[in-house]
């Protein structure tokens, strides 16, 4: 009996870190209050203060379970696809994740603004994340060798986190597809120029 309490006290906490990526991915950490995520994972707001002491708290680990998703998601596309993963990775990013509800969206193209605009524990968690989502990244790019890899894969991070931001943006569809389609061959043939 007493693992049945501990496994259903591990599956509200998961129900609670899954509804507050959700609902932080959606409205932004500002966006909504404790009240709102317990809503949002079906418990009382007792019941979330129970796993965490704080609405940062659970944006902490929203984050971490994020970012966890993200590096699981590279990984099987470094499996799926061996050295040209960018290239489906890009694609899945500029056409999926761009269409999908913010609720759904890749955390690091929706937590990373309100990251930028939290504390320095905060901007810590998400830093140390990134880097596993990075060292994941480094591995079988096919794009490059040596010292440079590391850096191709922060501006093939950066432009995928910026081209979907900025397509989410526009009104015009047409503009949305040509962000994305410049986005994807500039990955696809490691230039952005190109």
């Amino acid at each position: 009996m007493v693992r049945y309490k501990q496994d259903q006290k591990e599956q509200t906490r998961e129900k609670i870190i899954a509804a507050a990526g959700r609902c932080f991915k959606k409205d932004g950490y500002s966006g909504i209050g404790v009240d709102g995520l317990a809503k949002e994972a079906g418990v009382t707001s007792g019941a979330f203060y129970g796993h965490f002491a704080s609405k940062q708290a659970a944006f902490e680990a929203a984050i971490v379970a994020g970012l966890n998703d993200a590096r699981l998601a590279i990984s099987g596309l470094q499996q799926q696809y061996g050295e040209s993963w960018w290239q489906a990775f890009a694609n899945v990013y500029m056409n999926q994740m761009r269409n999908c509800d913010l609720s759904e969206s890749c955390p690091l193209q929706t937590l990373t603004p309100e990251v930028g605009r939290s504390d320095e524990a905060i901007r810590g968690v998400f830093e140390a994340e990134l880097l596993k989502v990075l060292d994941i990244a480094n591995q079988n790019s096919g794009q490059t060798t040596g010292h440079n890899t590391h850096e191709k894969t922060l501006a093939n991070l950066a432009m995928l986190i910026g081209g979907v931001t900025l397509a989410r943006a526009v009104k015009s569809e047409a503009l949305a597809n040509d962000i994305a389609h410049a986005i994807e061959n500039a990955i696809v043939h490691n230039d952005p120029m190109g």
